[in-house]
Formats: C-alpha cells, structure tokens, sequence
C-alpha cells in the first residue's frame, strides 16, 4: 500500500458567527472555502491541473452552502477544470473525514493529489435558525419527522446530550468551567506567541482589502469567576414541546434514560463558539510529490470511523481514539499531541477522564471554546494546528478526532517527518 502524505495545511481566522458582528458574516461561504484552496496551491506552486480531486465538508449544505462547494469554491480559487470536487456532511466530524478519504484514495493508488477541508459560515446557519422561529417553526431534532427513528434512537439537542452525560458521569459545574477556562488561557497564550501563524490565511475582498486576518472569538479576559456566574444554555429549550405529541428534548433523553435526572451544565462559557471559517489540507503521494518537488510535513499512519449511542449523541471519540491506535499498532503514551475538539466541555473532560490522558498534551493550545467551532471545517483546522505543533515541539505523533452528531467520531493519527519514509 502507497503511504499518504500531507504537504501543507491552511485554514481562514475564525469569524464571529452572527450577522452584524462578525467580520466575515458579509462574505459569501464559497469566497472562504476559495481563499484556503487558492493559498494552499499559491504556496506549494500546484499545478491544479494535476488535482485529482477537491474532497470538501459543509454541515449544513441550504442556501448559499448548498450545491457542491468543493467544486464550486475550486472554480472560485482559479483551479483548473480538470480537478473535480464533492461535498460531503458527516455533521461535526467531516472535516476529518475529507481528509481521511483523501488518504485512502492516494493509499489505494487511485489517486495522487487531493486537497480536502471544509467550510462552515454558522452566520448563515444561525441565521436559518432565526429564521425559522420566527416562522413559528420549532427547534429541530435529530431525525426530524422520522417518527420510527426517533422510536428506535431517540435523538436530542446535543447541548441537552452533553448535560445528560455530565449528569450520568457525575461530573460538576466547576469541572466543566474549568476546561473552558483553560482554553481560553491557552488560545491566548498561543495566538500571543504566533502559533497560528504558519496556518493562517487573511480572508480578502475582491478588491485585494482584508475583511478578517486573525481569529476574532476568543475571550481572553474570562475568569473562574465570570465563568460561574452565567447561566445555563440549555434550560429553556429542554421542555419545548418539539411537536403535537409533546416531545421535547428532554423526553426523547429519557425515553432510552428514564431515571436520568438531568442537570443542565453548559453554557456560552463552555460550549464550542459559533464561528465562520474554512481550512484546507494537501494530500498527496509520494511519487506525486517528489515528481513536483513538494516535501512532505507528515504521513498518515491510520484512520478510523466510530458509531456509539445516538441518545447520548457525544461519546464516540474514546472509542475512536482506541480503534484508531489499535490500527496504528500504537498505545496512548506513544502519542506526543492529542485533539479533541471542544464541541461541549463534557467531551473533552471525558475523553481525558476515560483514556487517562495529561492535559499537557490535549488541546494545548486551546480549542472551539475559545476559538470557535465552524461545523464543516473543524476538523481540517485540527489536523494543521496538530501538525503546526509537532513541528514546533519536535514531537512524533499526533491523534485528532471529534464527535459528531449522529453518535459518531472519525479519527485521525499522523506521524511528523521532515522526508519520505
């Protein structure tokens, strides 16, 4: 089997995801997807005619997200008509799973350069959401309108799923601040330093103008004590009634958990932020990159897919990380950097809880809490900022995943190199 390689990683700042605040909330979500693909050709001197594919992820694909973004946003960038594109949503997770698919394809030998990533503009996805209430039109479940499914697997909001599992773990409201507070202290220490920096591409206008040129969520300022005085998210939208029967979230958690009394824990503290971004990966094979002269930044040492409960909806990324290093033929303490994205707090407390794991290798230079979480392309951002460590730190090896919904979590394990195996 060829090895994959990635050659480079890219991604935009992360913008406020709300009209009227954020910086790229104006911008059109295929201009974002096209400044990553444009940069990531422009530094490695592509010859985008040799593209074989563009492997993009986008969660909510309505409006002006809908169509085929990778395509599109290829066509944006100036490629060549003869590199193809899809779009694919494994929800959270696809911007993982873009690049994992890249690497099959040039480990199978049927292609030899992709460039994967993703996009999300949550601006435009909010805005849906506004939209829709003021129609009238209830929150929506998971599985909306499939009555059998949700009989079978009841599927909540995932803000009350993260609540439920902090009450099954029994897990505290200090303990989940606490990861919010560390997030924020670490992104800040980072963006000071100029971590993001390697990675990060200016979002321009048409007329060469800088809409956005660095991360624009992060709260700096957040203490314990701010953190504890917010209130809960989650609350209020637990018991709306979802339909004519009476559903609410909260019943559908204790349809499959009927002794589950669940506390609500999360709040805008510590739960991932809303944001716009878009990221890009370049994946290619060895022939293909010694044929165009581009050295390689790491391998692609194993890949997994992960389904677990869901009700619950968050718990998949343990038992990816598992699966994932069982196929590597690696434990935990090889591993130098871990990236567990900070959808909820919960999640990332618990997969350091369960796999027994330092917090001086997870998330150290923060995560969603502090930067923002944009669905689509998150993944792909995760796999640069690991990298972009390694390198920094002369570390080896590094684990990324995420949950998504669903009950799902694709996982990711690269290995740094400064040449070819």
């Amino acid at each position: 089997m060829a090895e994959a390689y990635i050659i480079d990683a890219v991604r935009t700042p992360r913008g406020i995801g709300k009209v009227g605040k954020g910086s790229l909330a104006a911008s059109h979500p295929q201009h974002l997807a096209a400044t990553v693909l444009k940069a990531i050709a422009e530094r490695n001197h592509l010859d985008t005619s040799t593209v074989d594919d563009v492997i993009w992820s986008t969660s909510t694909q309505r409006g002006k997200q809908g169509g085929d973004m990778g395509r599109m946003a290829a066509l944006d960038a100036g490629y060549d008509i003869a590199s193809s594109g899809l779009t694919l949503d494994r929800f959270c997770g696809g911007g993982i799973t873009t690049v994992n698919l890249a690497a099959a394809q040039v480990m199978s030998g049927m292609e030899d350069c992709i460039v994967a990533g993703g996009t999300e503009m949550m601006s435009l996805t909010s805005q849906m959401a506004q939209d829709d209430m003021a129609e009238g039109k209830a929150p929506q479940m998971m599985g909306s309108g499939n009555k059998r499914l949700q009989t079978v697997h009841p599927q909540s909001h995932q803000g009350m799923c993260g609540d439920a599992i902090a009450s099954m773990e029994g897990y505290s409201r200090e303990d989940l601040d606490e990861v919010g507070f560390r997030s924020q202290q670490r992104a800040d220490a980072a963006i000071k330093a100029g971590k993001f920096a390697k990675s990060l591409i200016p979002v321009l206008d048409d007329e060469g103008n800088v809409i956005l040129d660095h991360d624009e969520y992060p709260r700096p300022e957040t203490t314990r004590e701010g953190l504890a005085e917010l209130k809960p998210a989650f609350t209020k939208i637990a018991d709306v009634p979802l339909d004519q029967d009476g559903t609410t979230f909260r019943k559908l958690i204790n349809q499959k958990y009927p002794d589950l009394e669940i506390q609500n824990f999360h709040h805008a503290g510590n739960s991932s932020g809303v944001v716009d971004g878009a990221a890009a990966v370049l994946v290619a094979s060895e022939n293909y990159a010694r044929k165009h002269d581009l050295k390689p930044r790491a391998r692609i040492v194993a890949t997994a897919n992960m389904g677990d409960d869901p009700t619950l909806m968050l718990n998949a990324p343990v038992p990816a990380a598992k699966k994932v290093l069982e196929k590597a033929g690696l434990t935990k303490d090889d591993i130098d950097l871990w990236e567990i994205n900070e959808a909820f707090a919960v999640v990332a407390h618990k997969f350091v809880t369960d796999l027994g794991l330092d917090w001086d290798k997870v998330n150290v230079n923060g995560g969603s809490i502090a930067l923002g979480h944009p669905i689509g392309a998150t993944g792909s951002i995760l796999i640069g900022t690991i990298l972009d460590e390694l390198e920094r730190t002369g570390g080896r090896y590094g684990l990324v995943t995420m949950c998504a919904a669903g009950g799902m979590a694709p996982a990711i394990i690269i290995e740094r190199v400064e040449d070819f195996a």
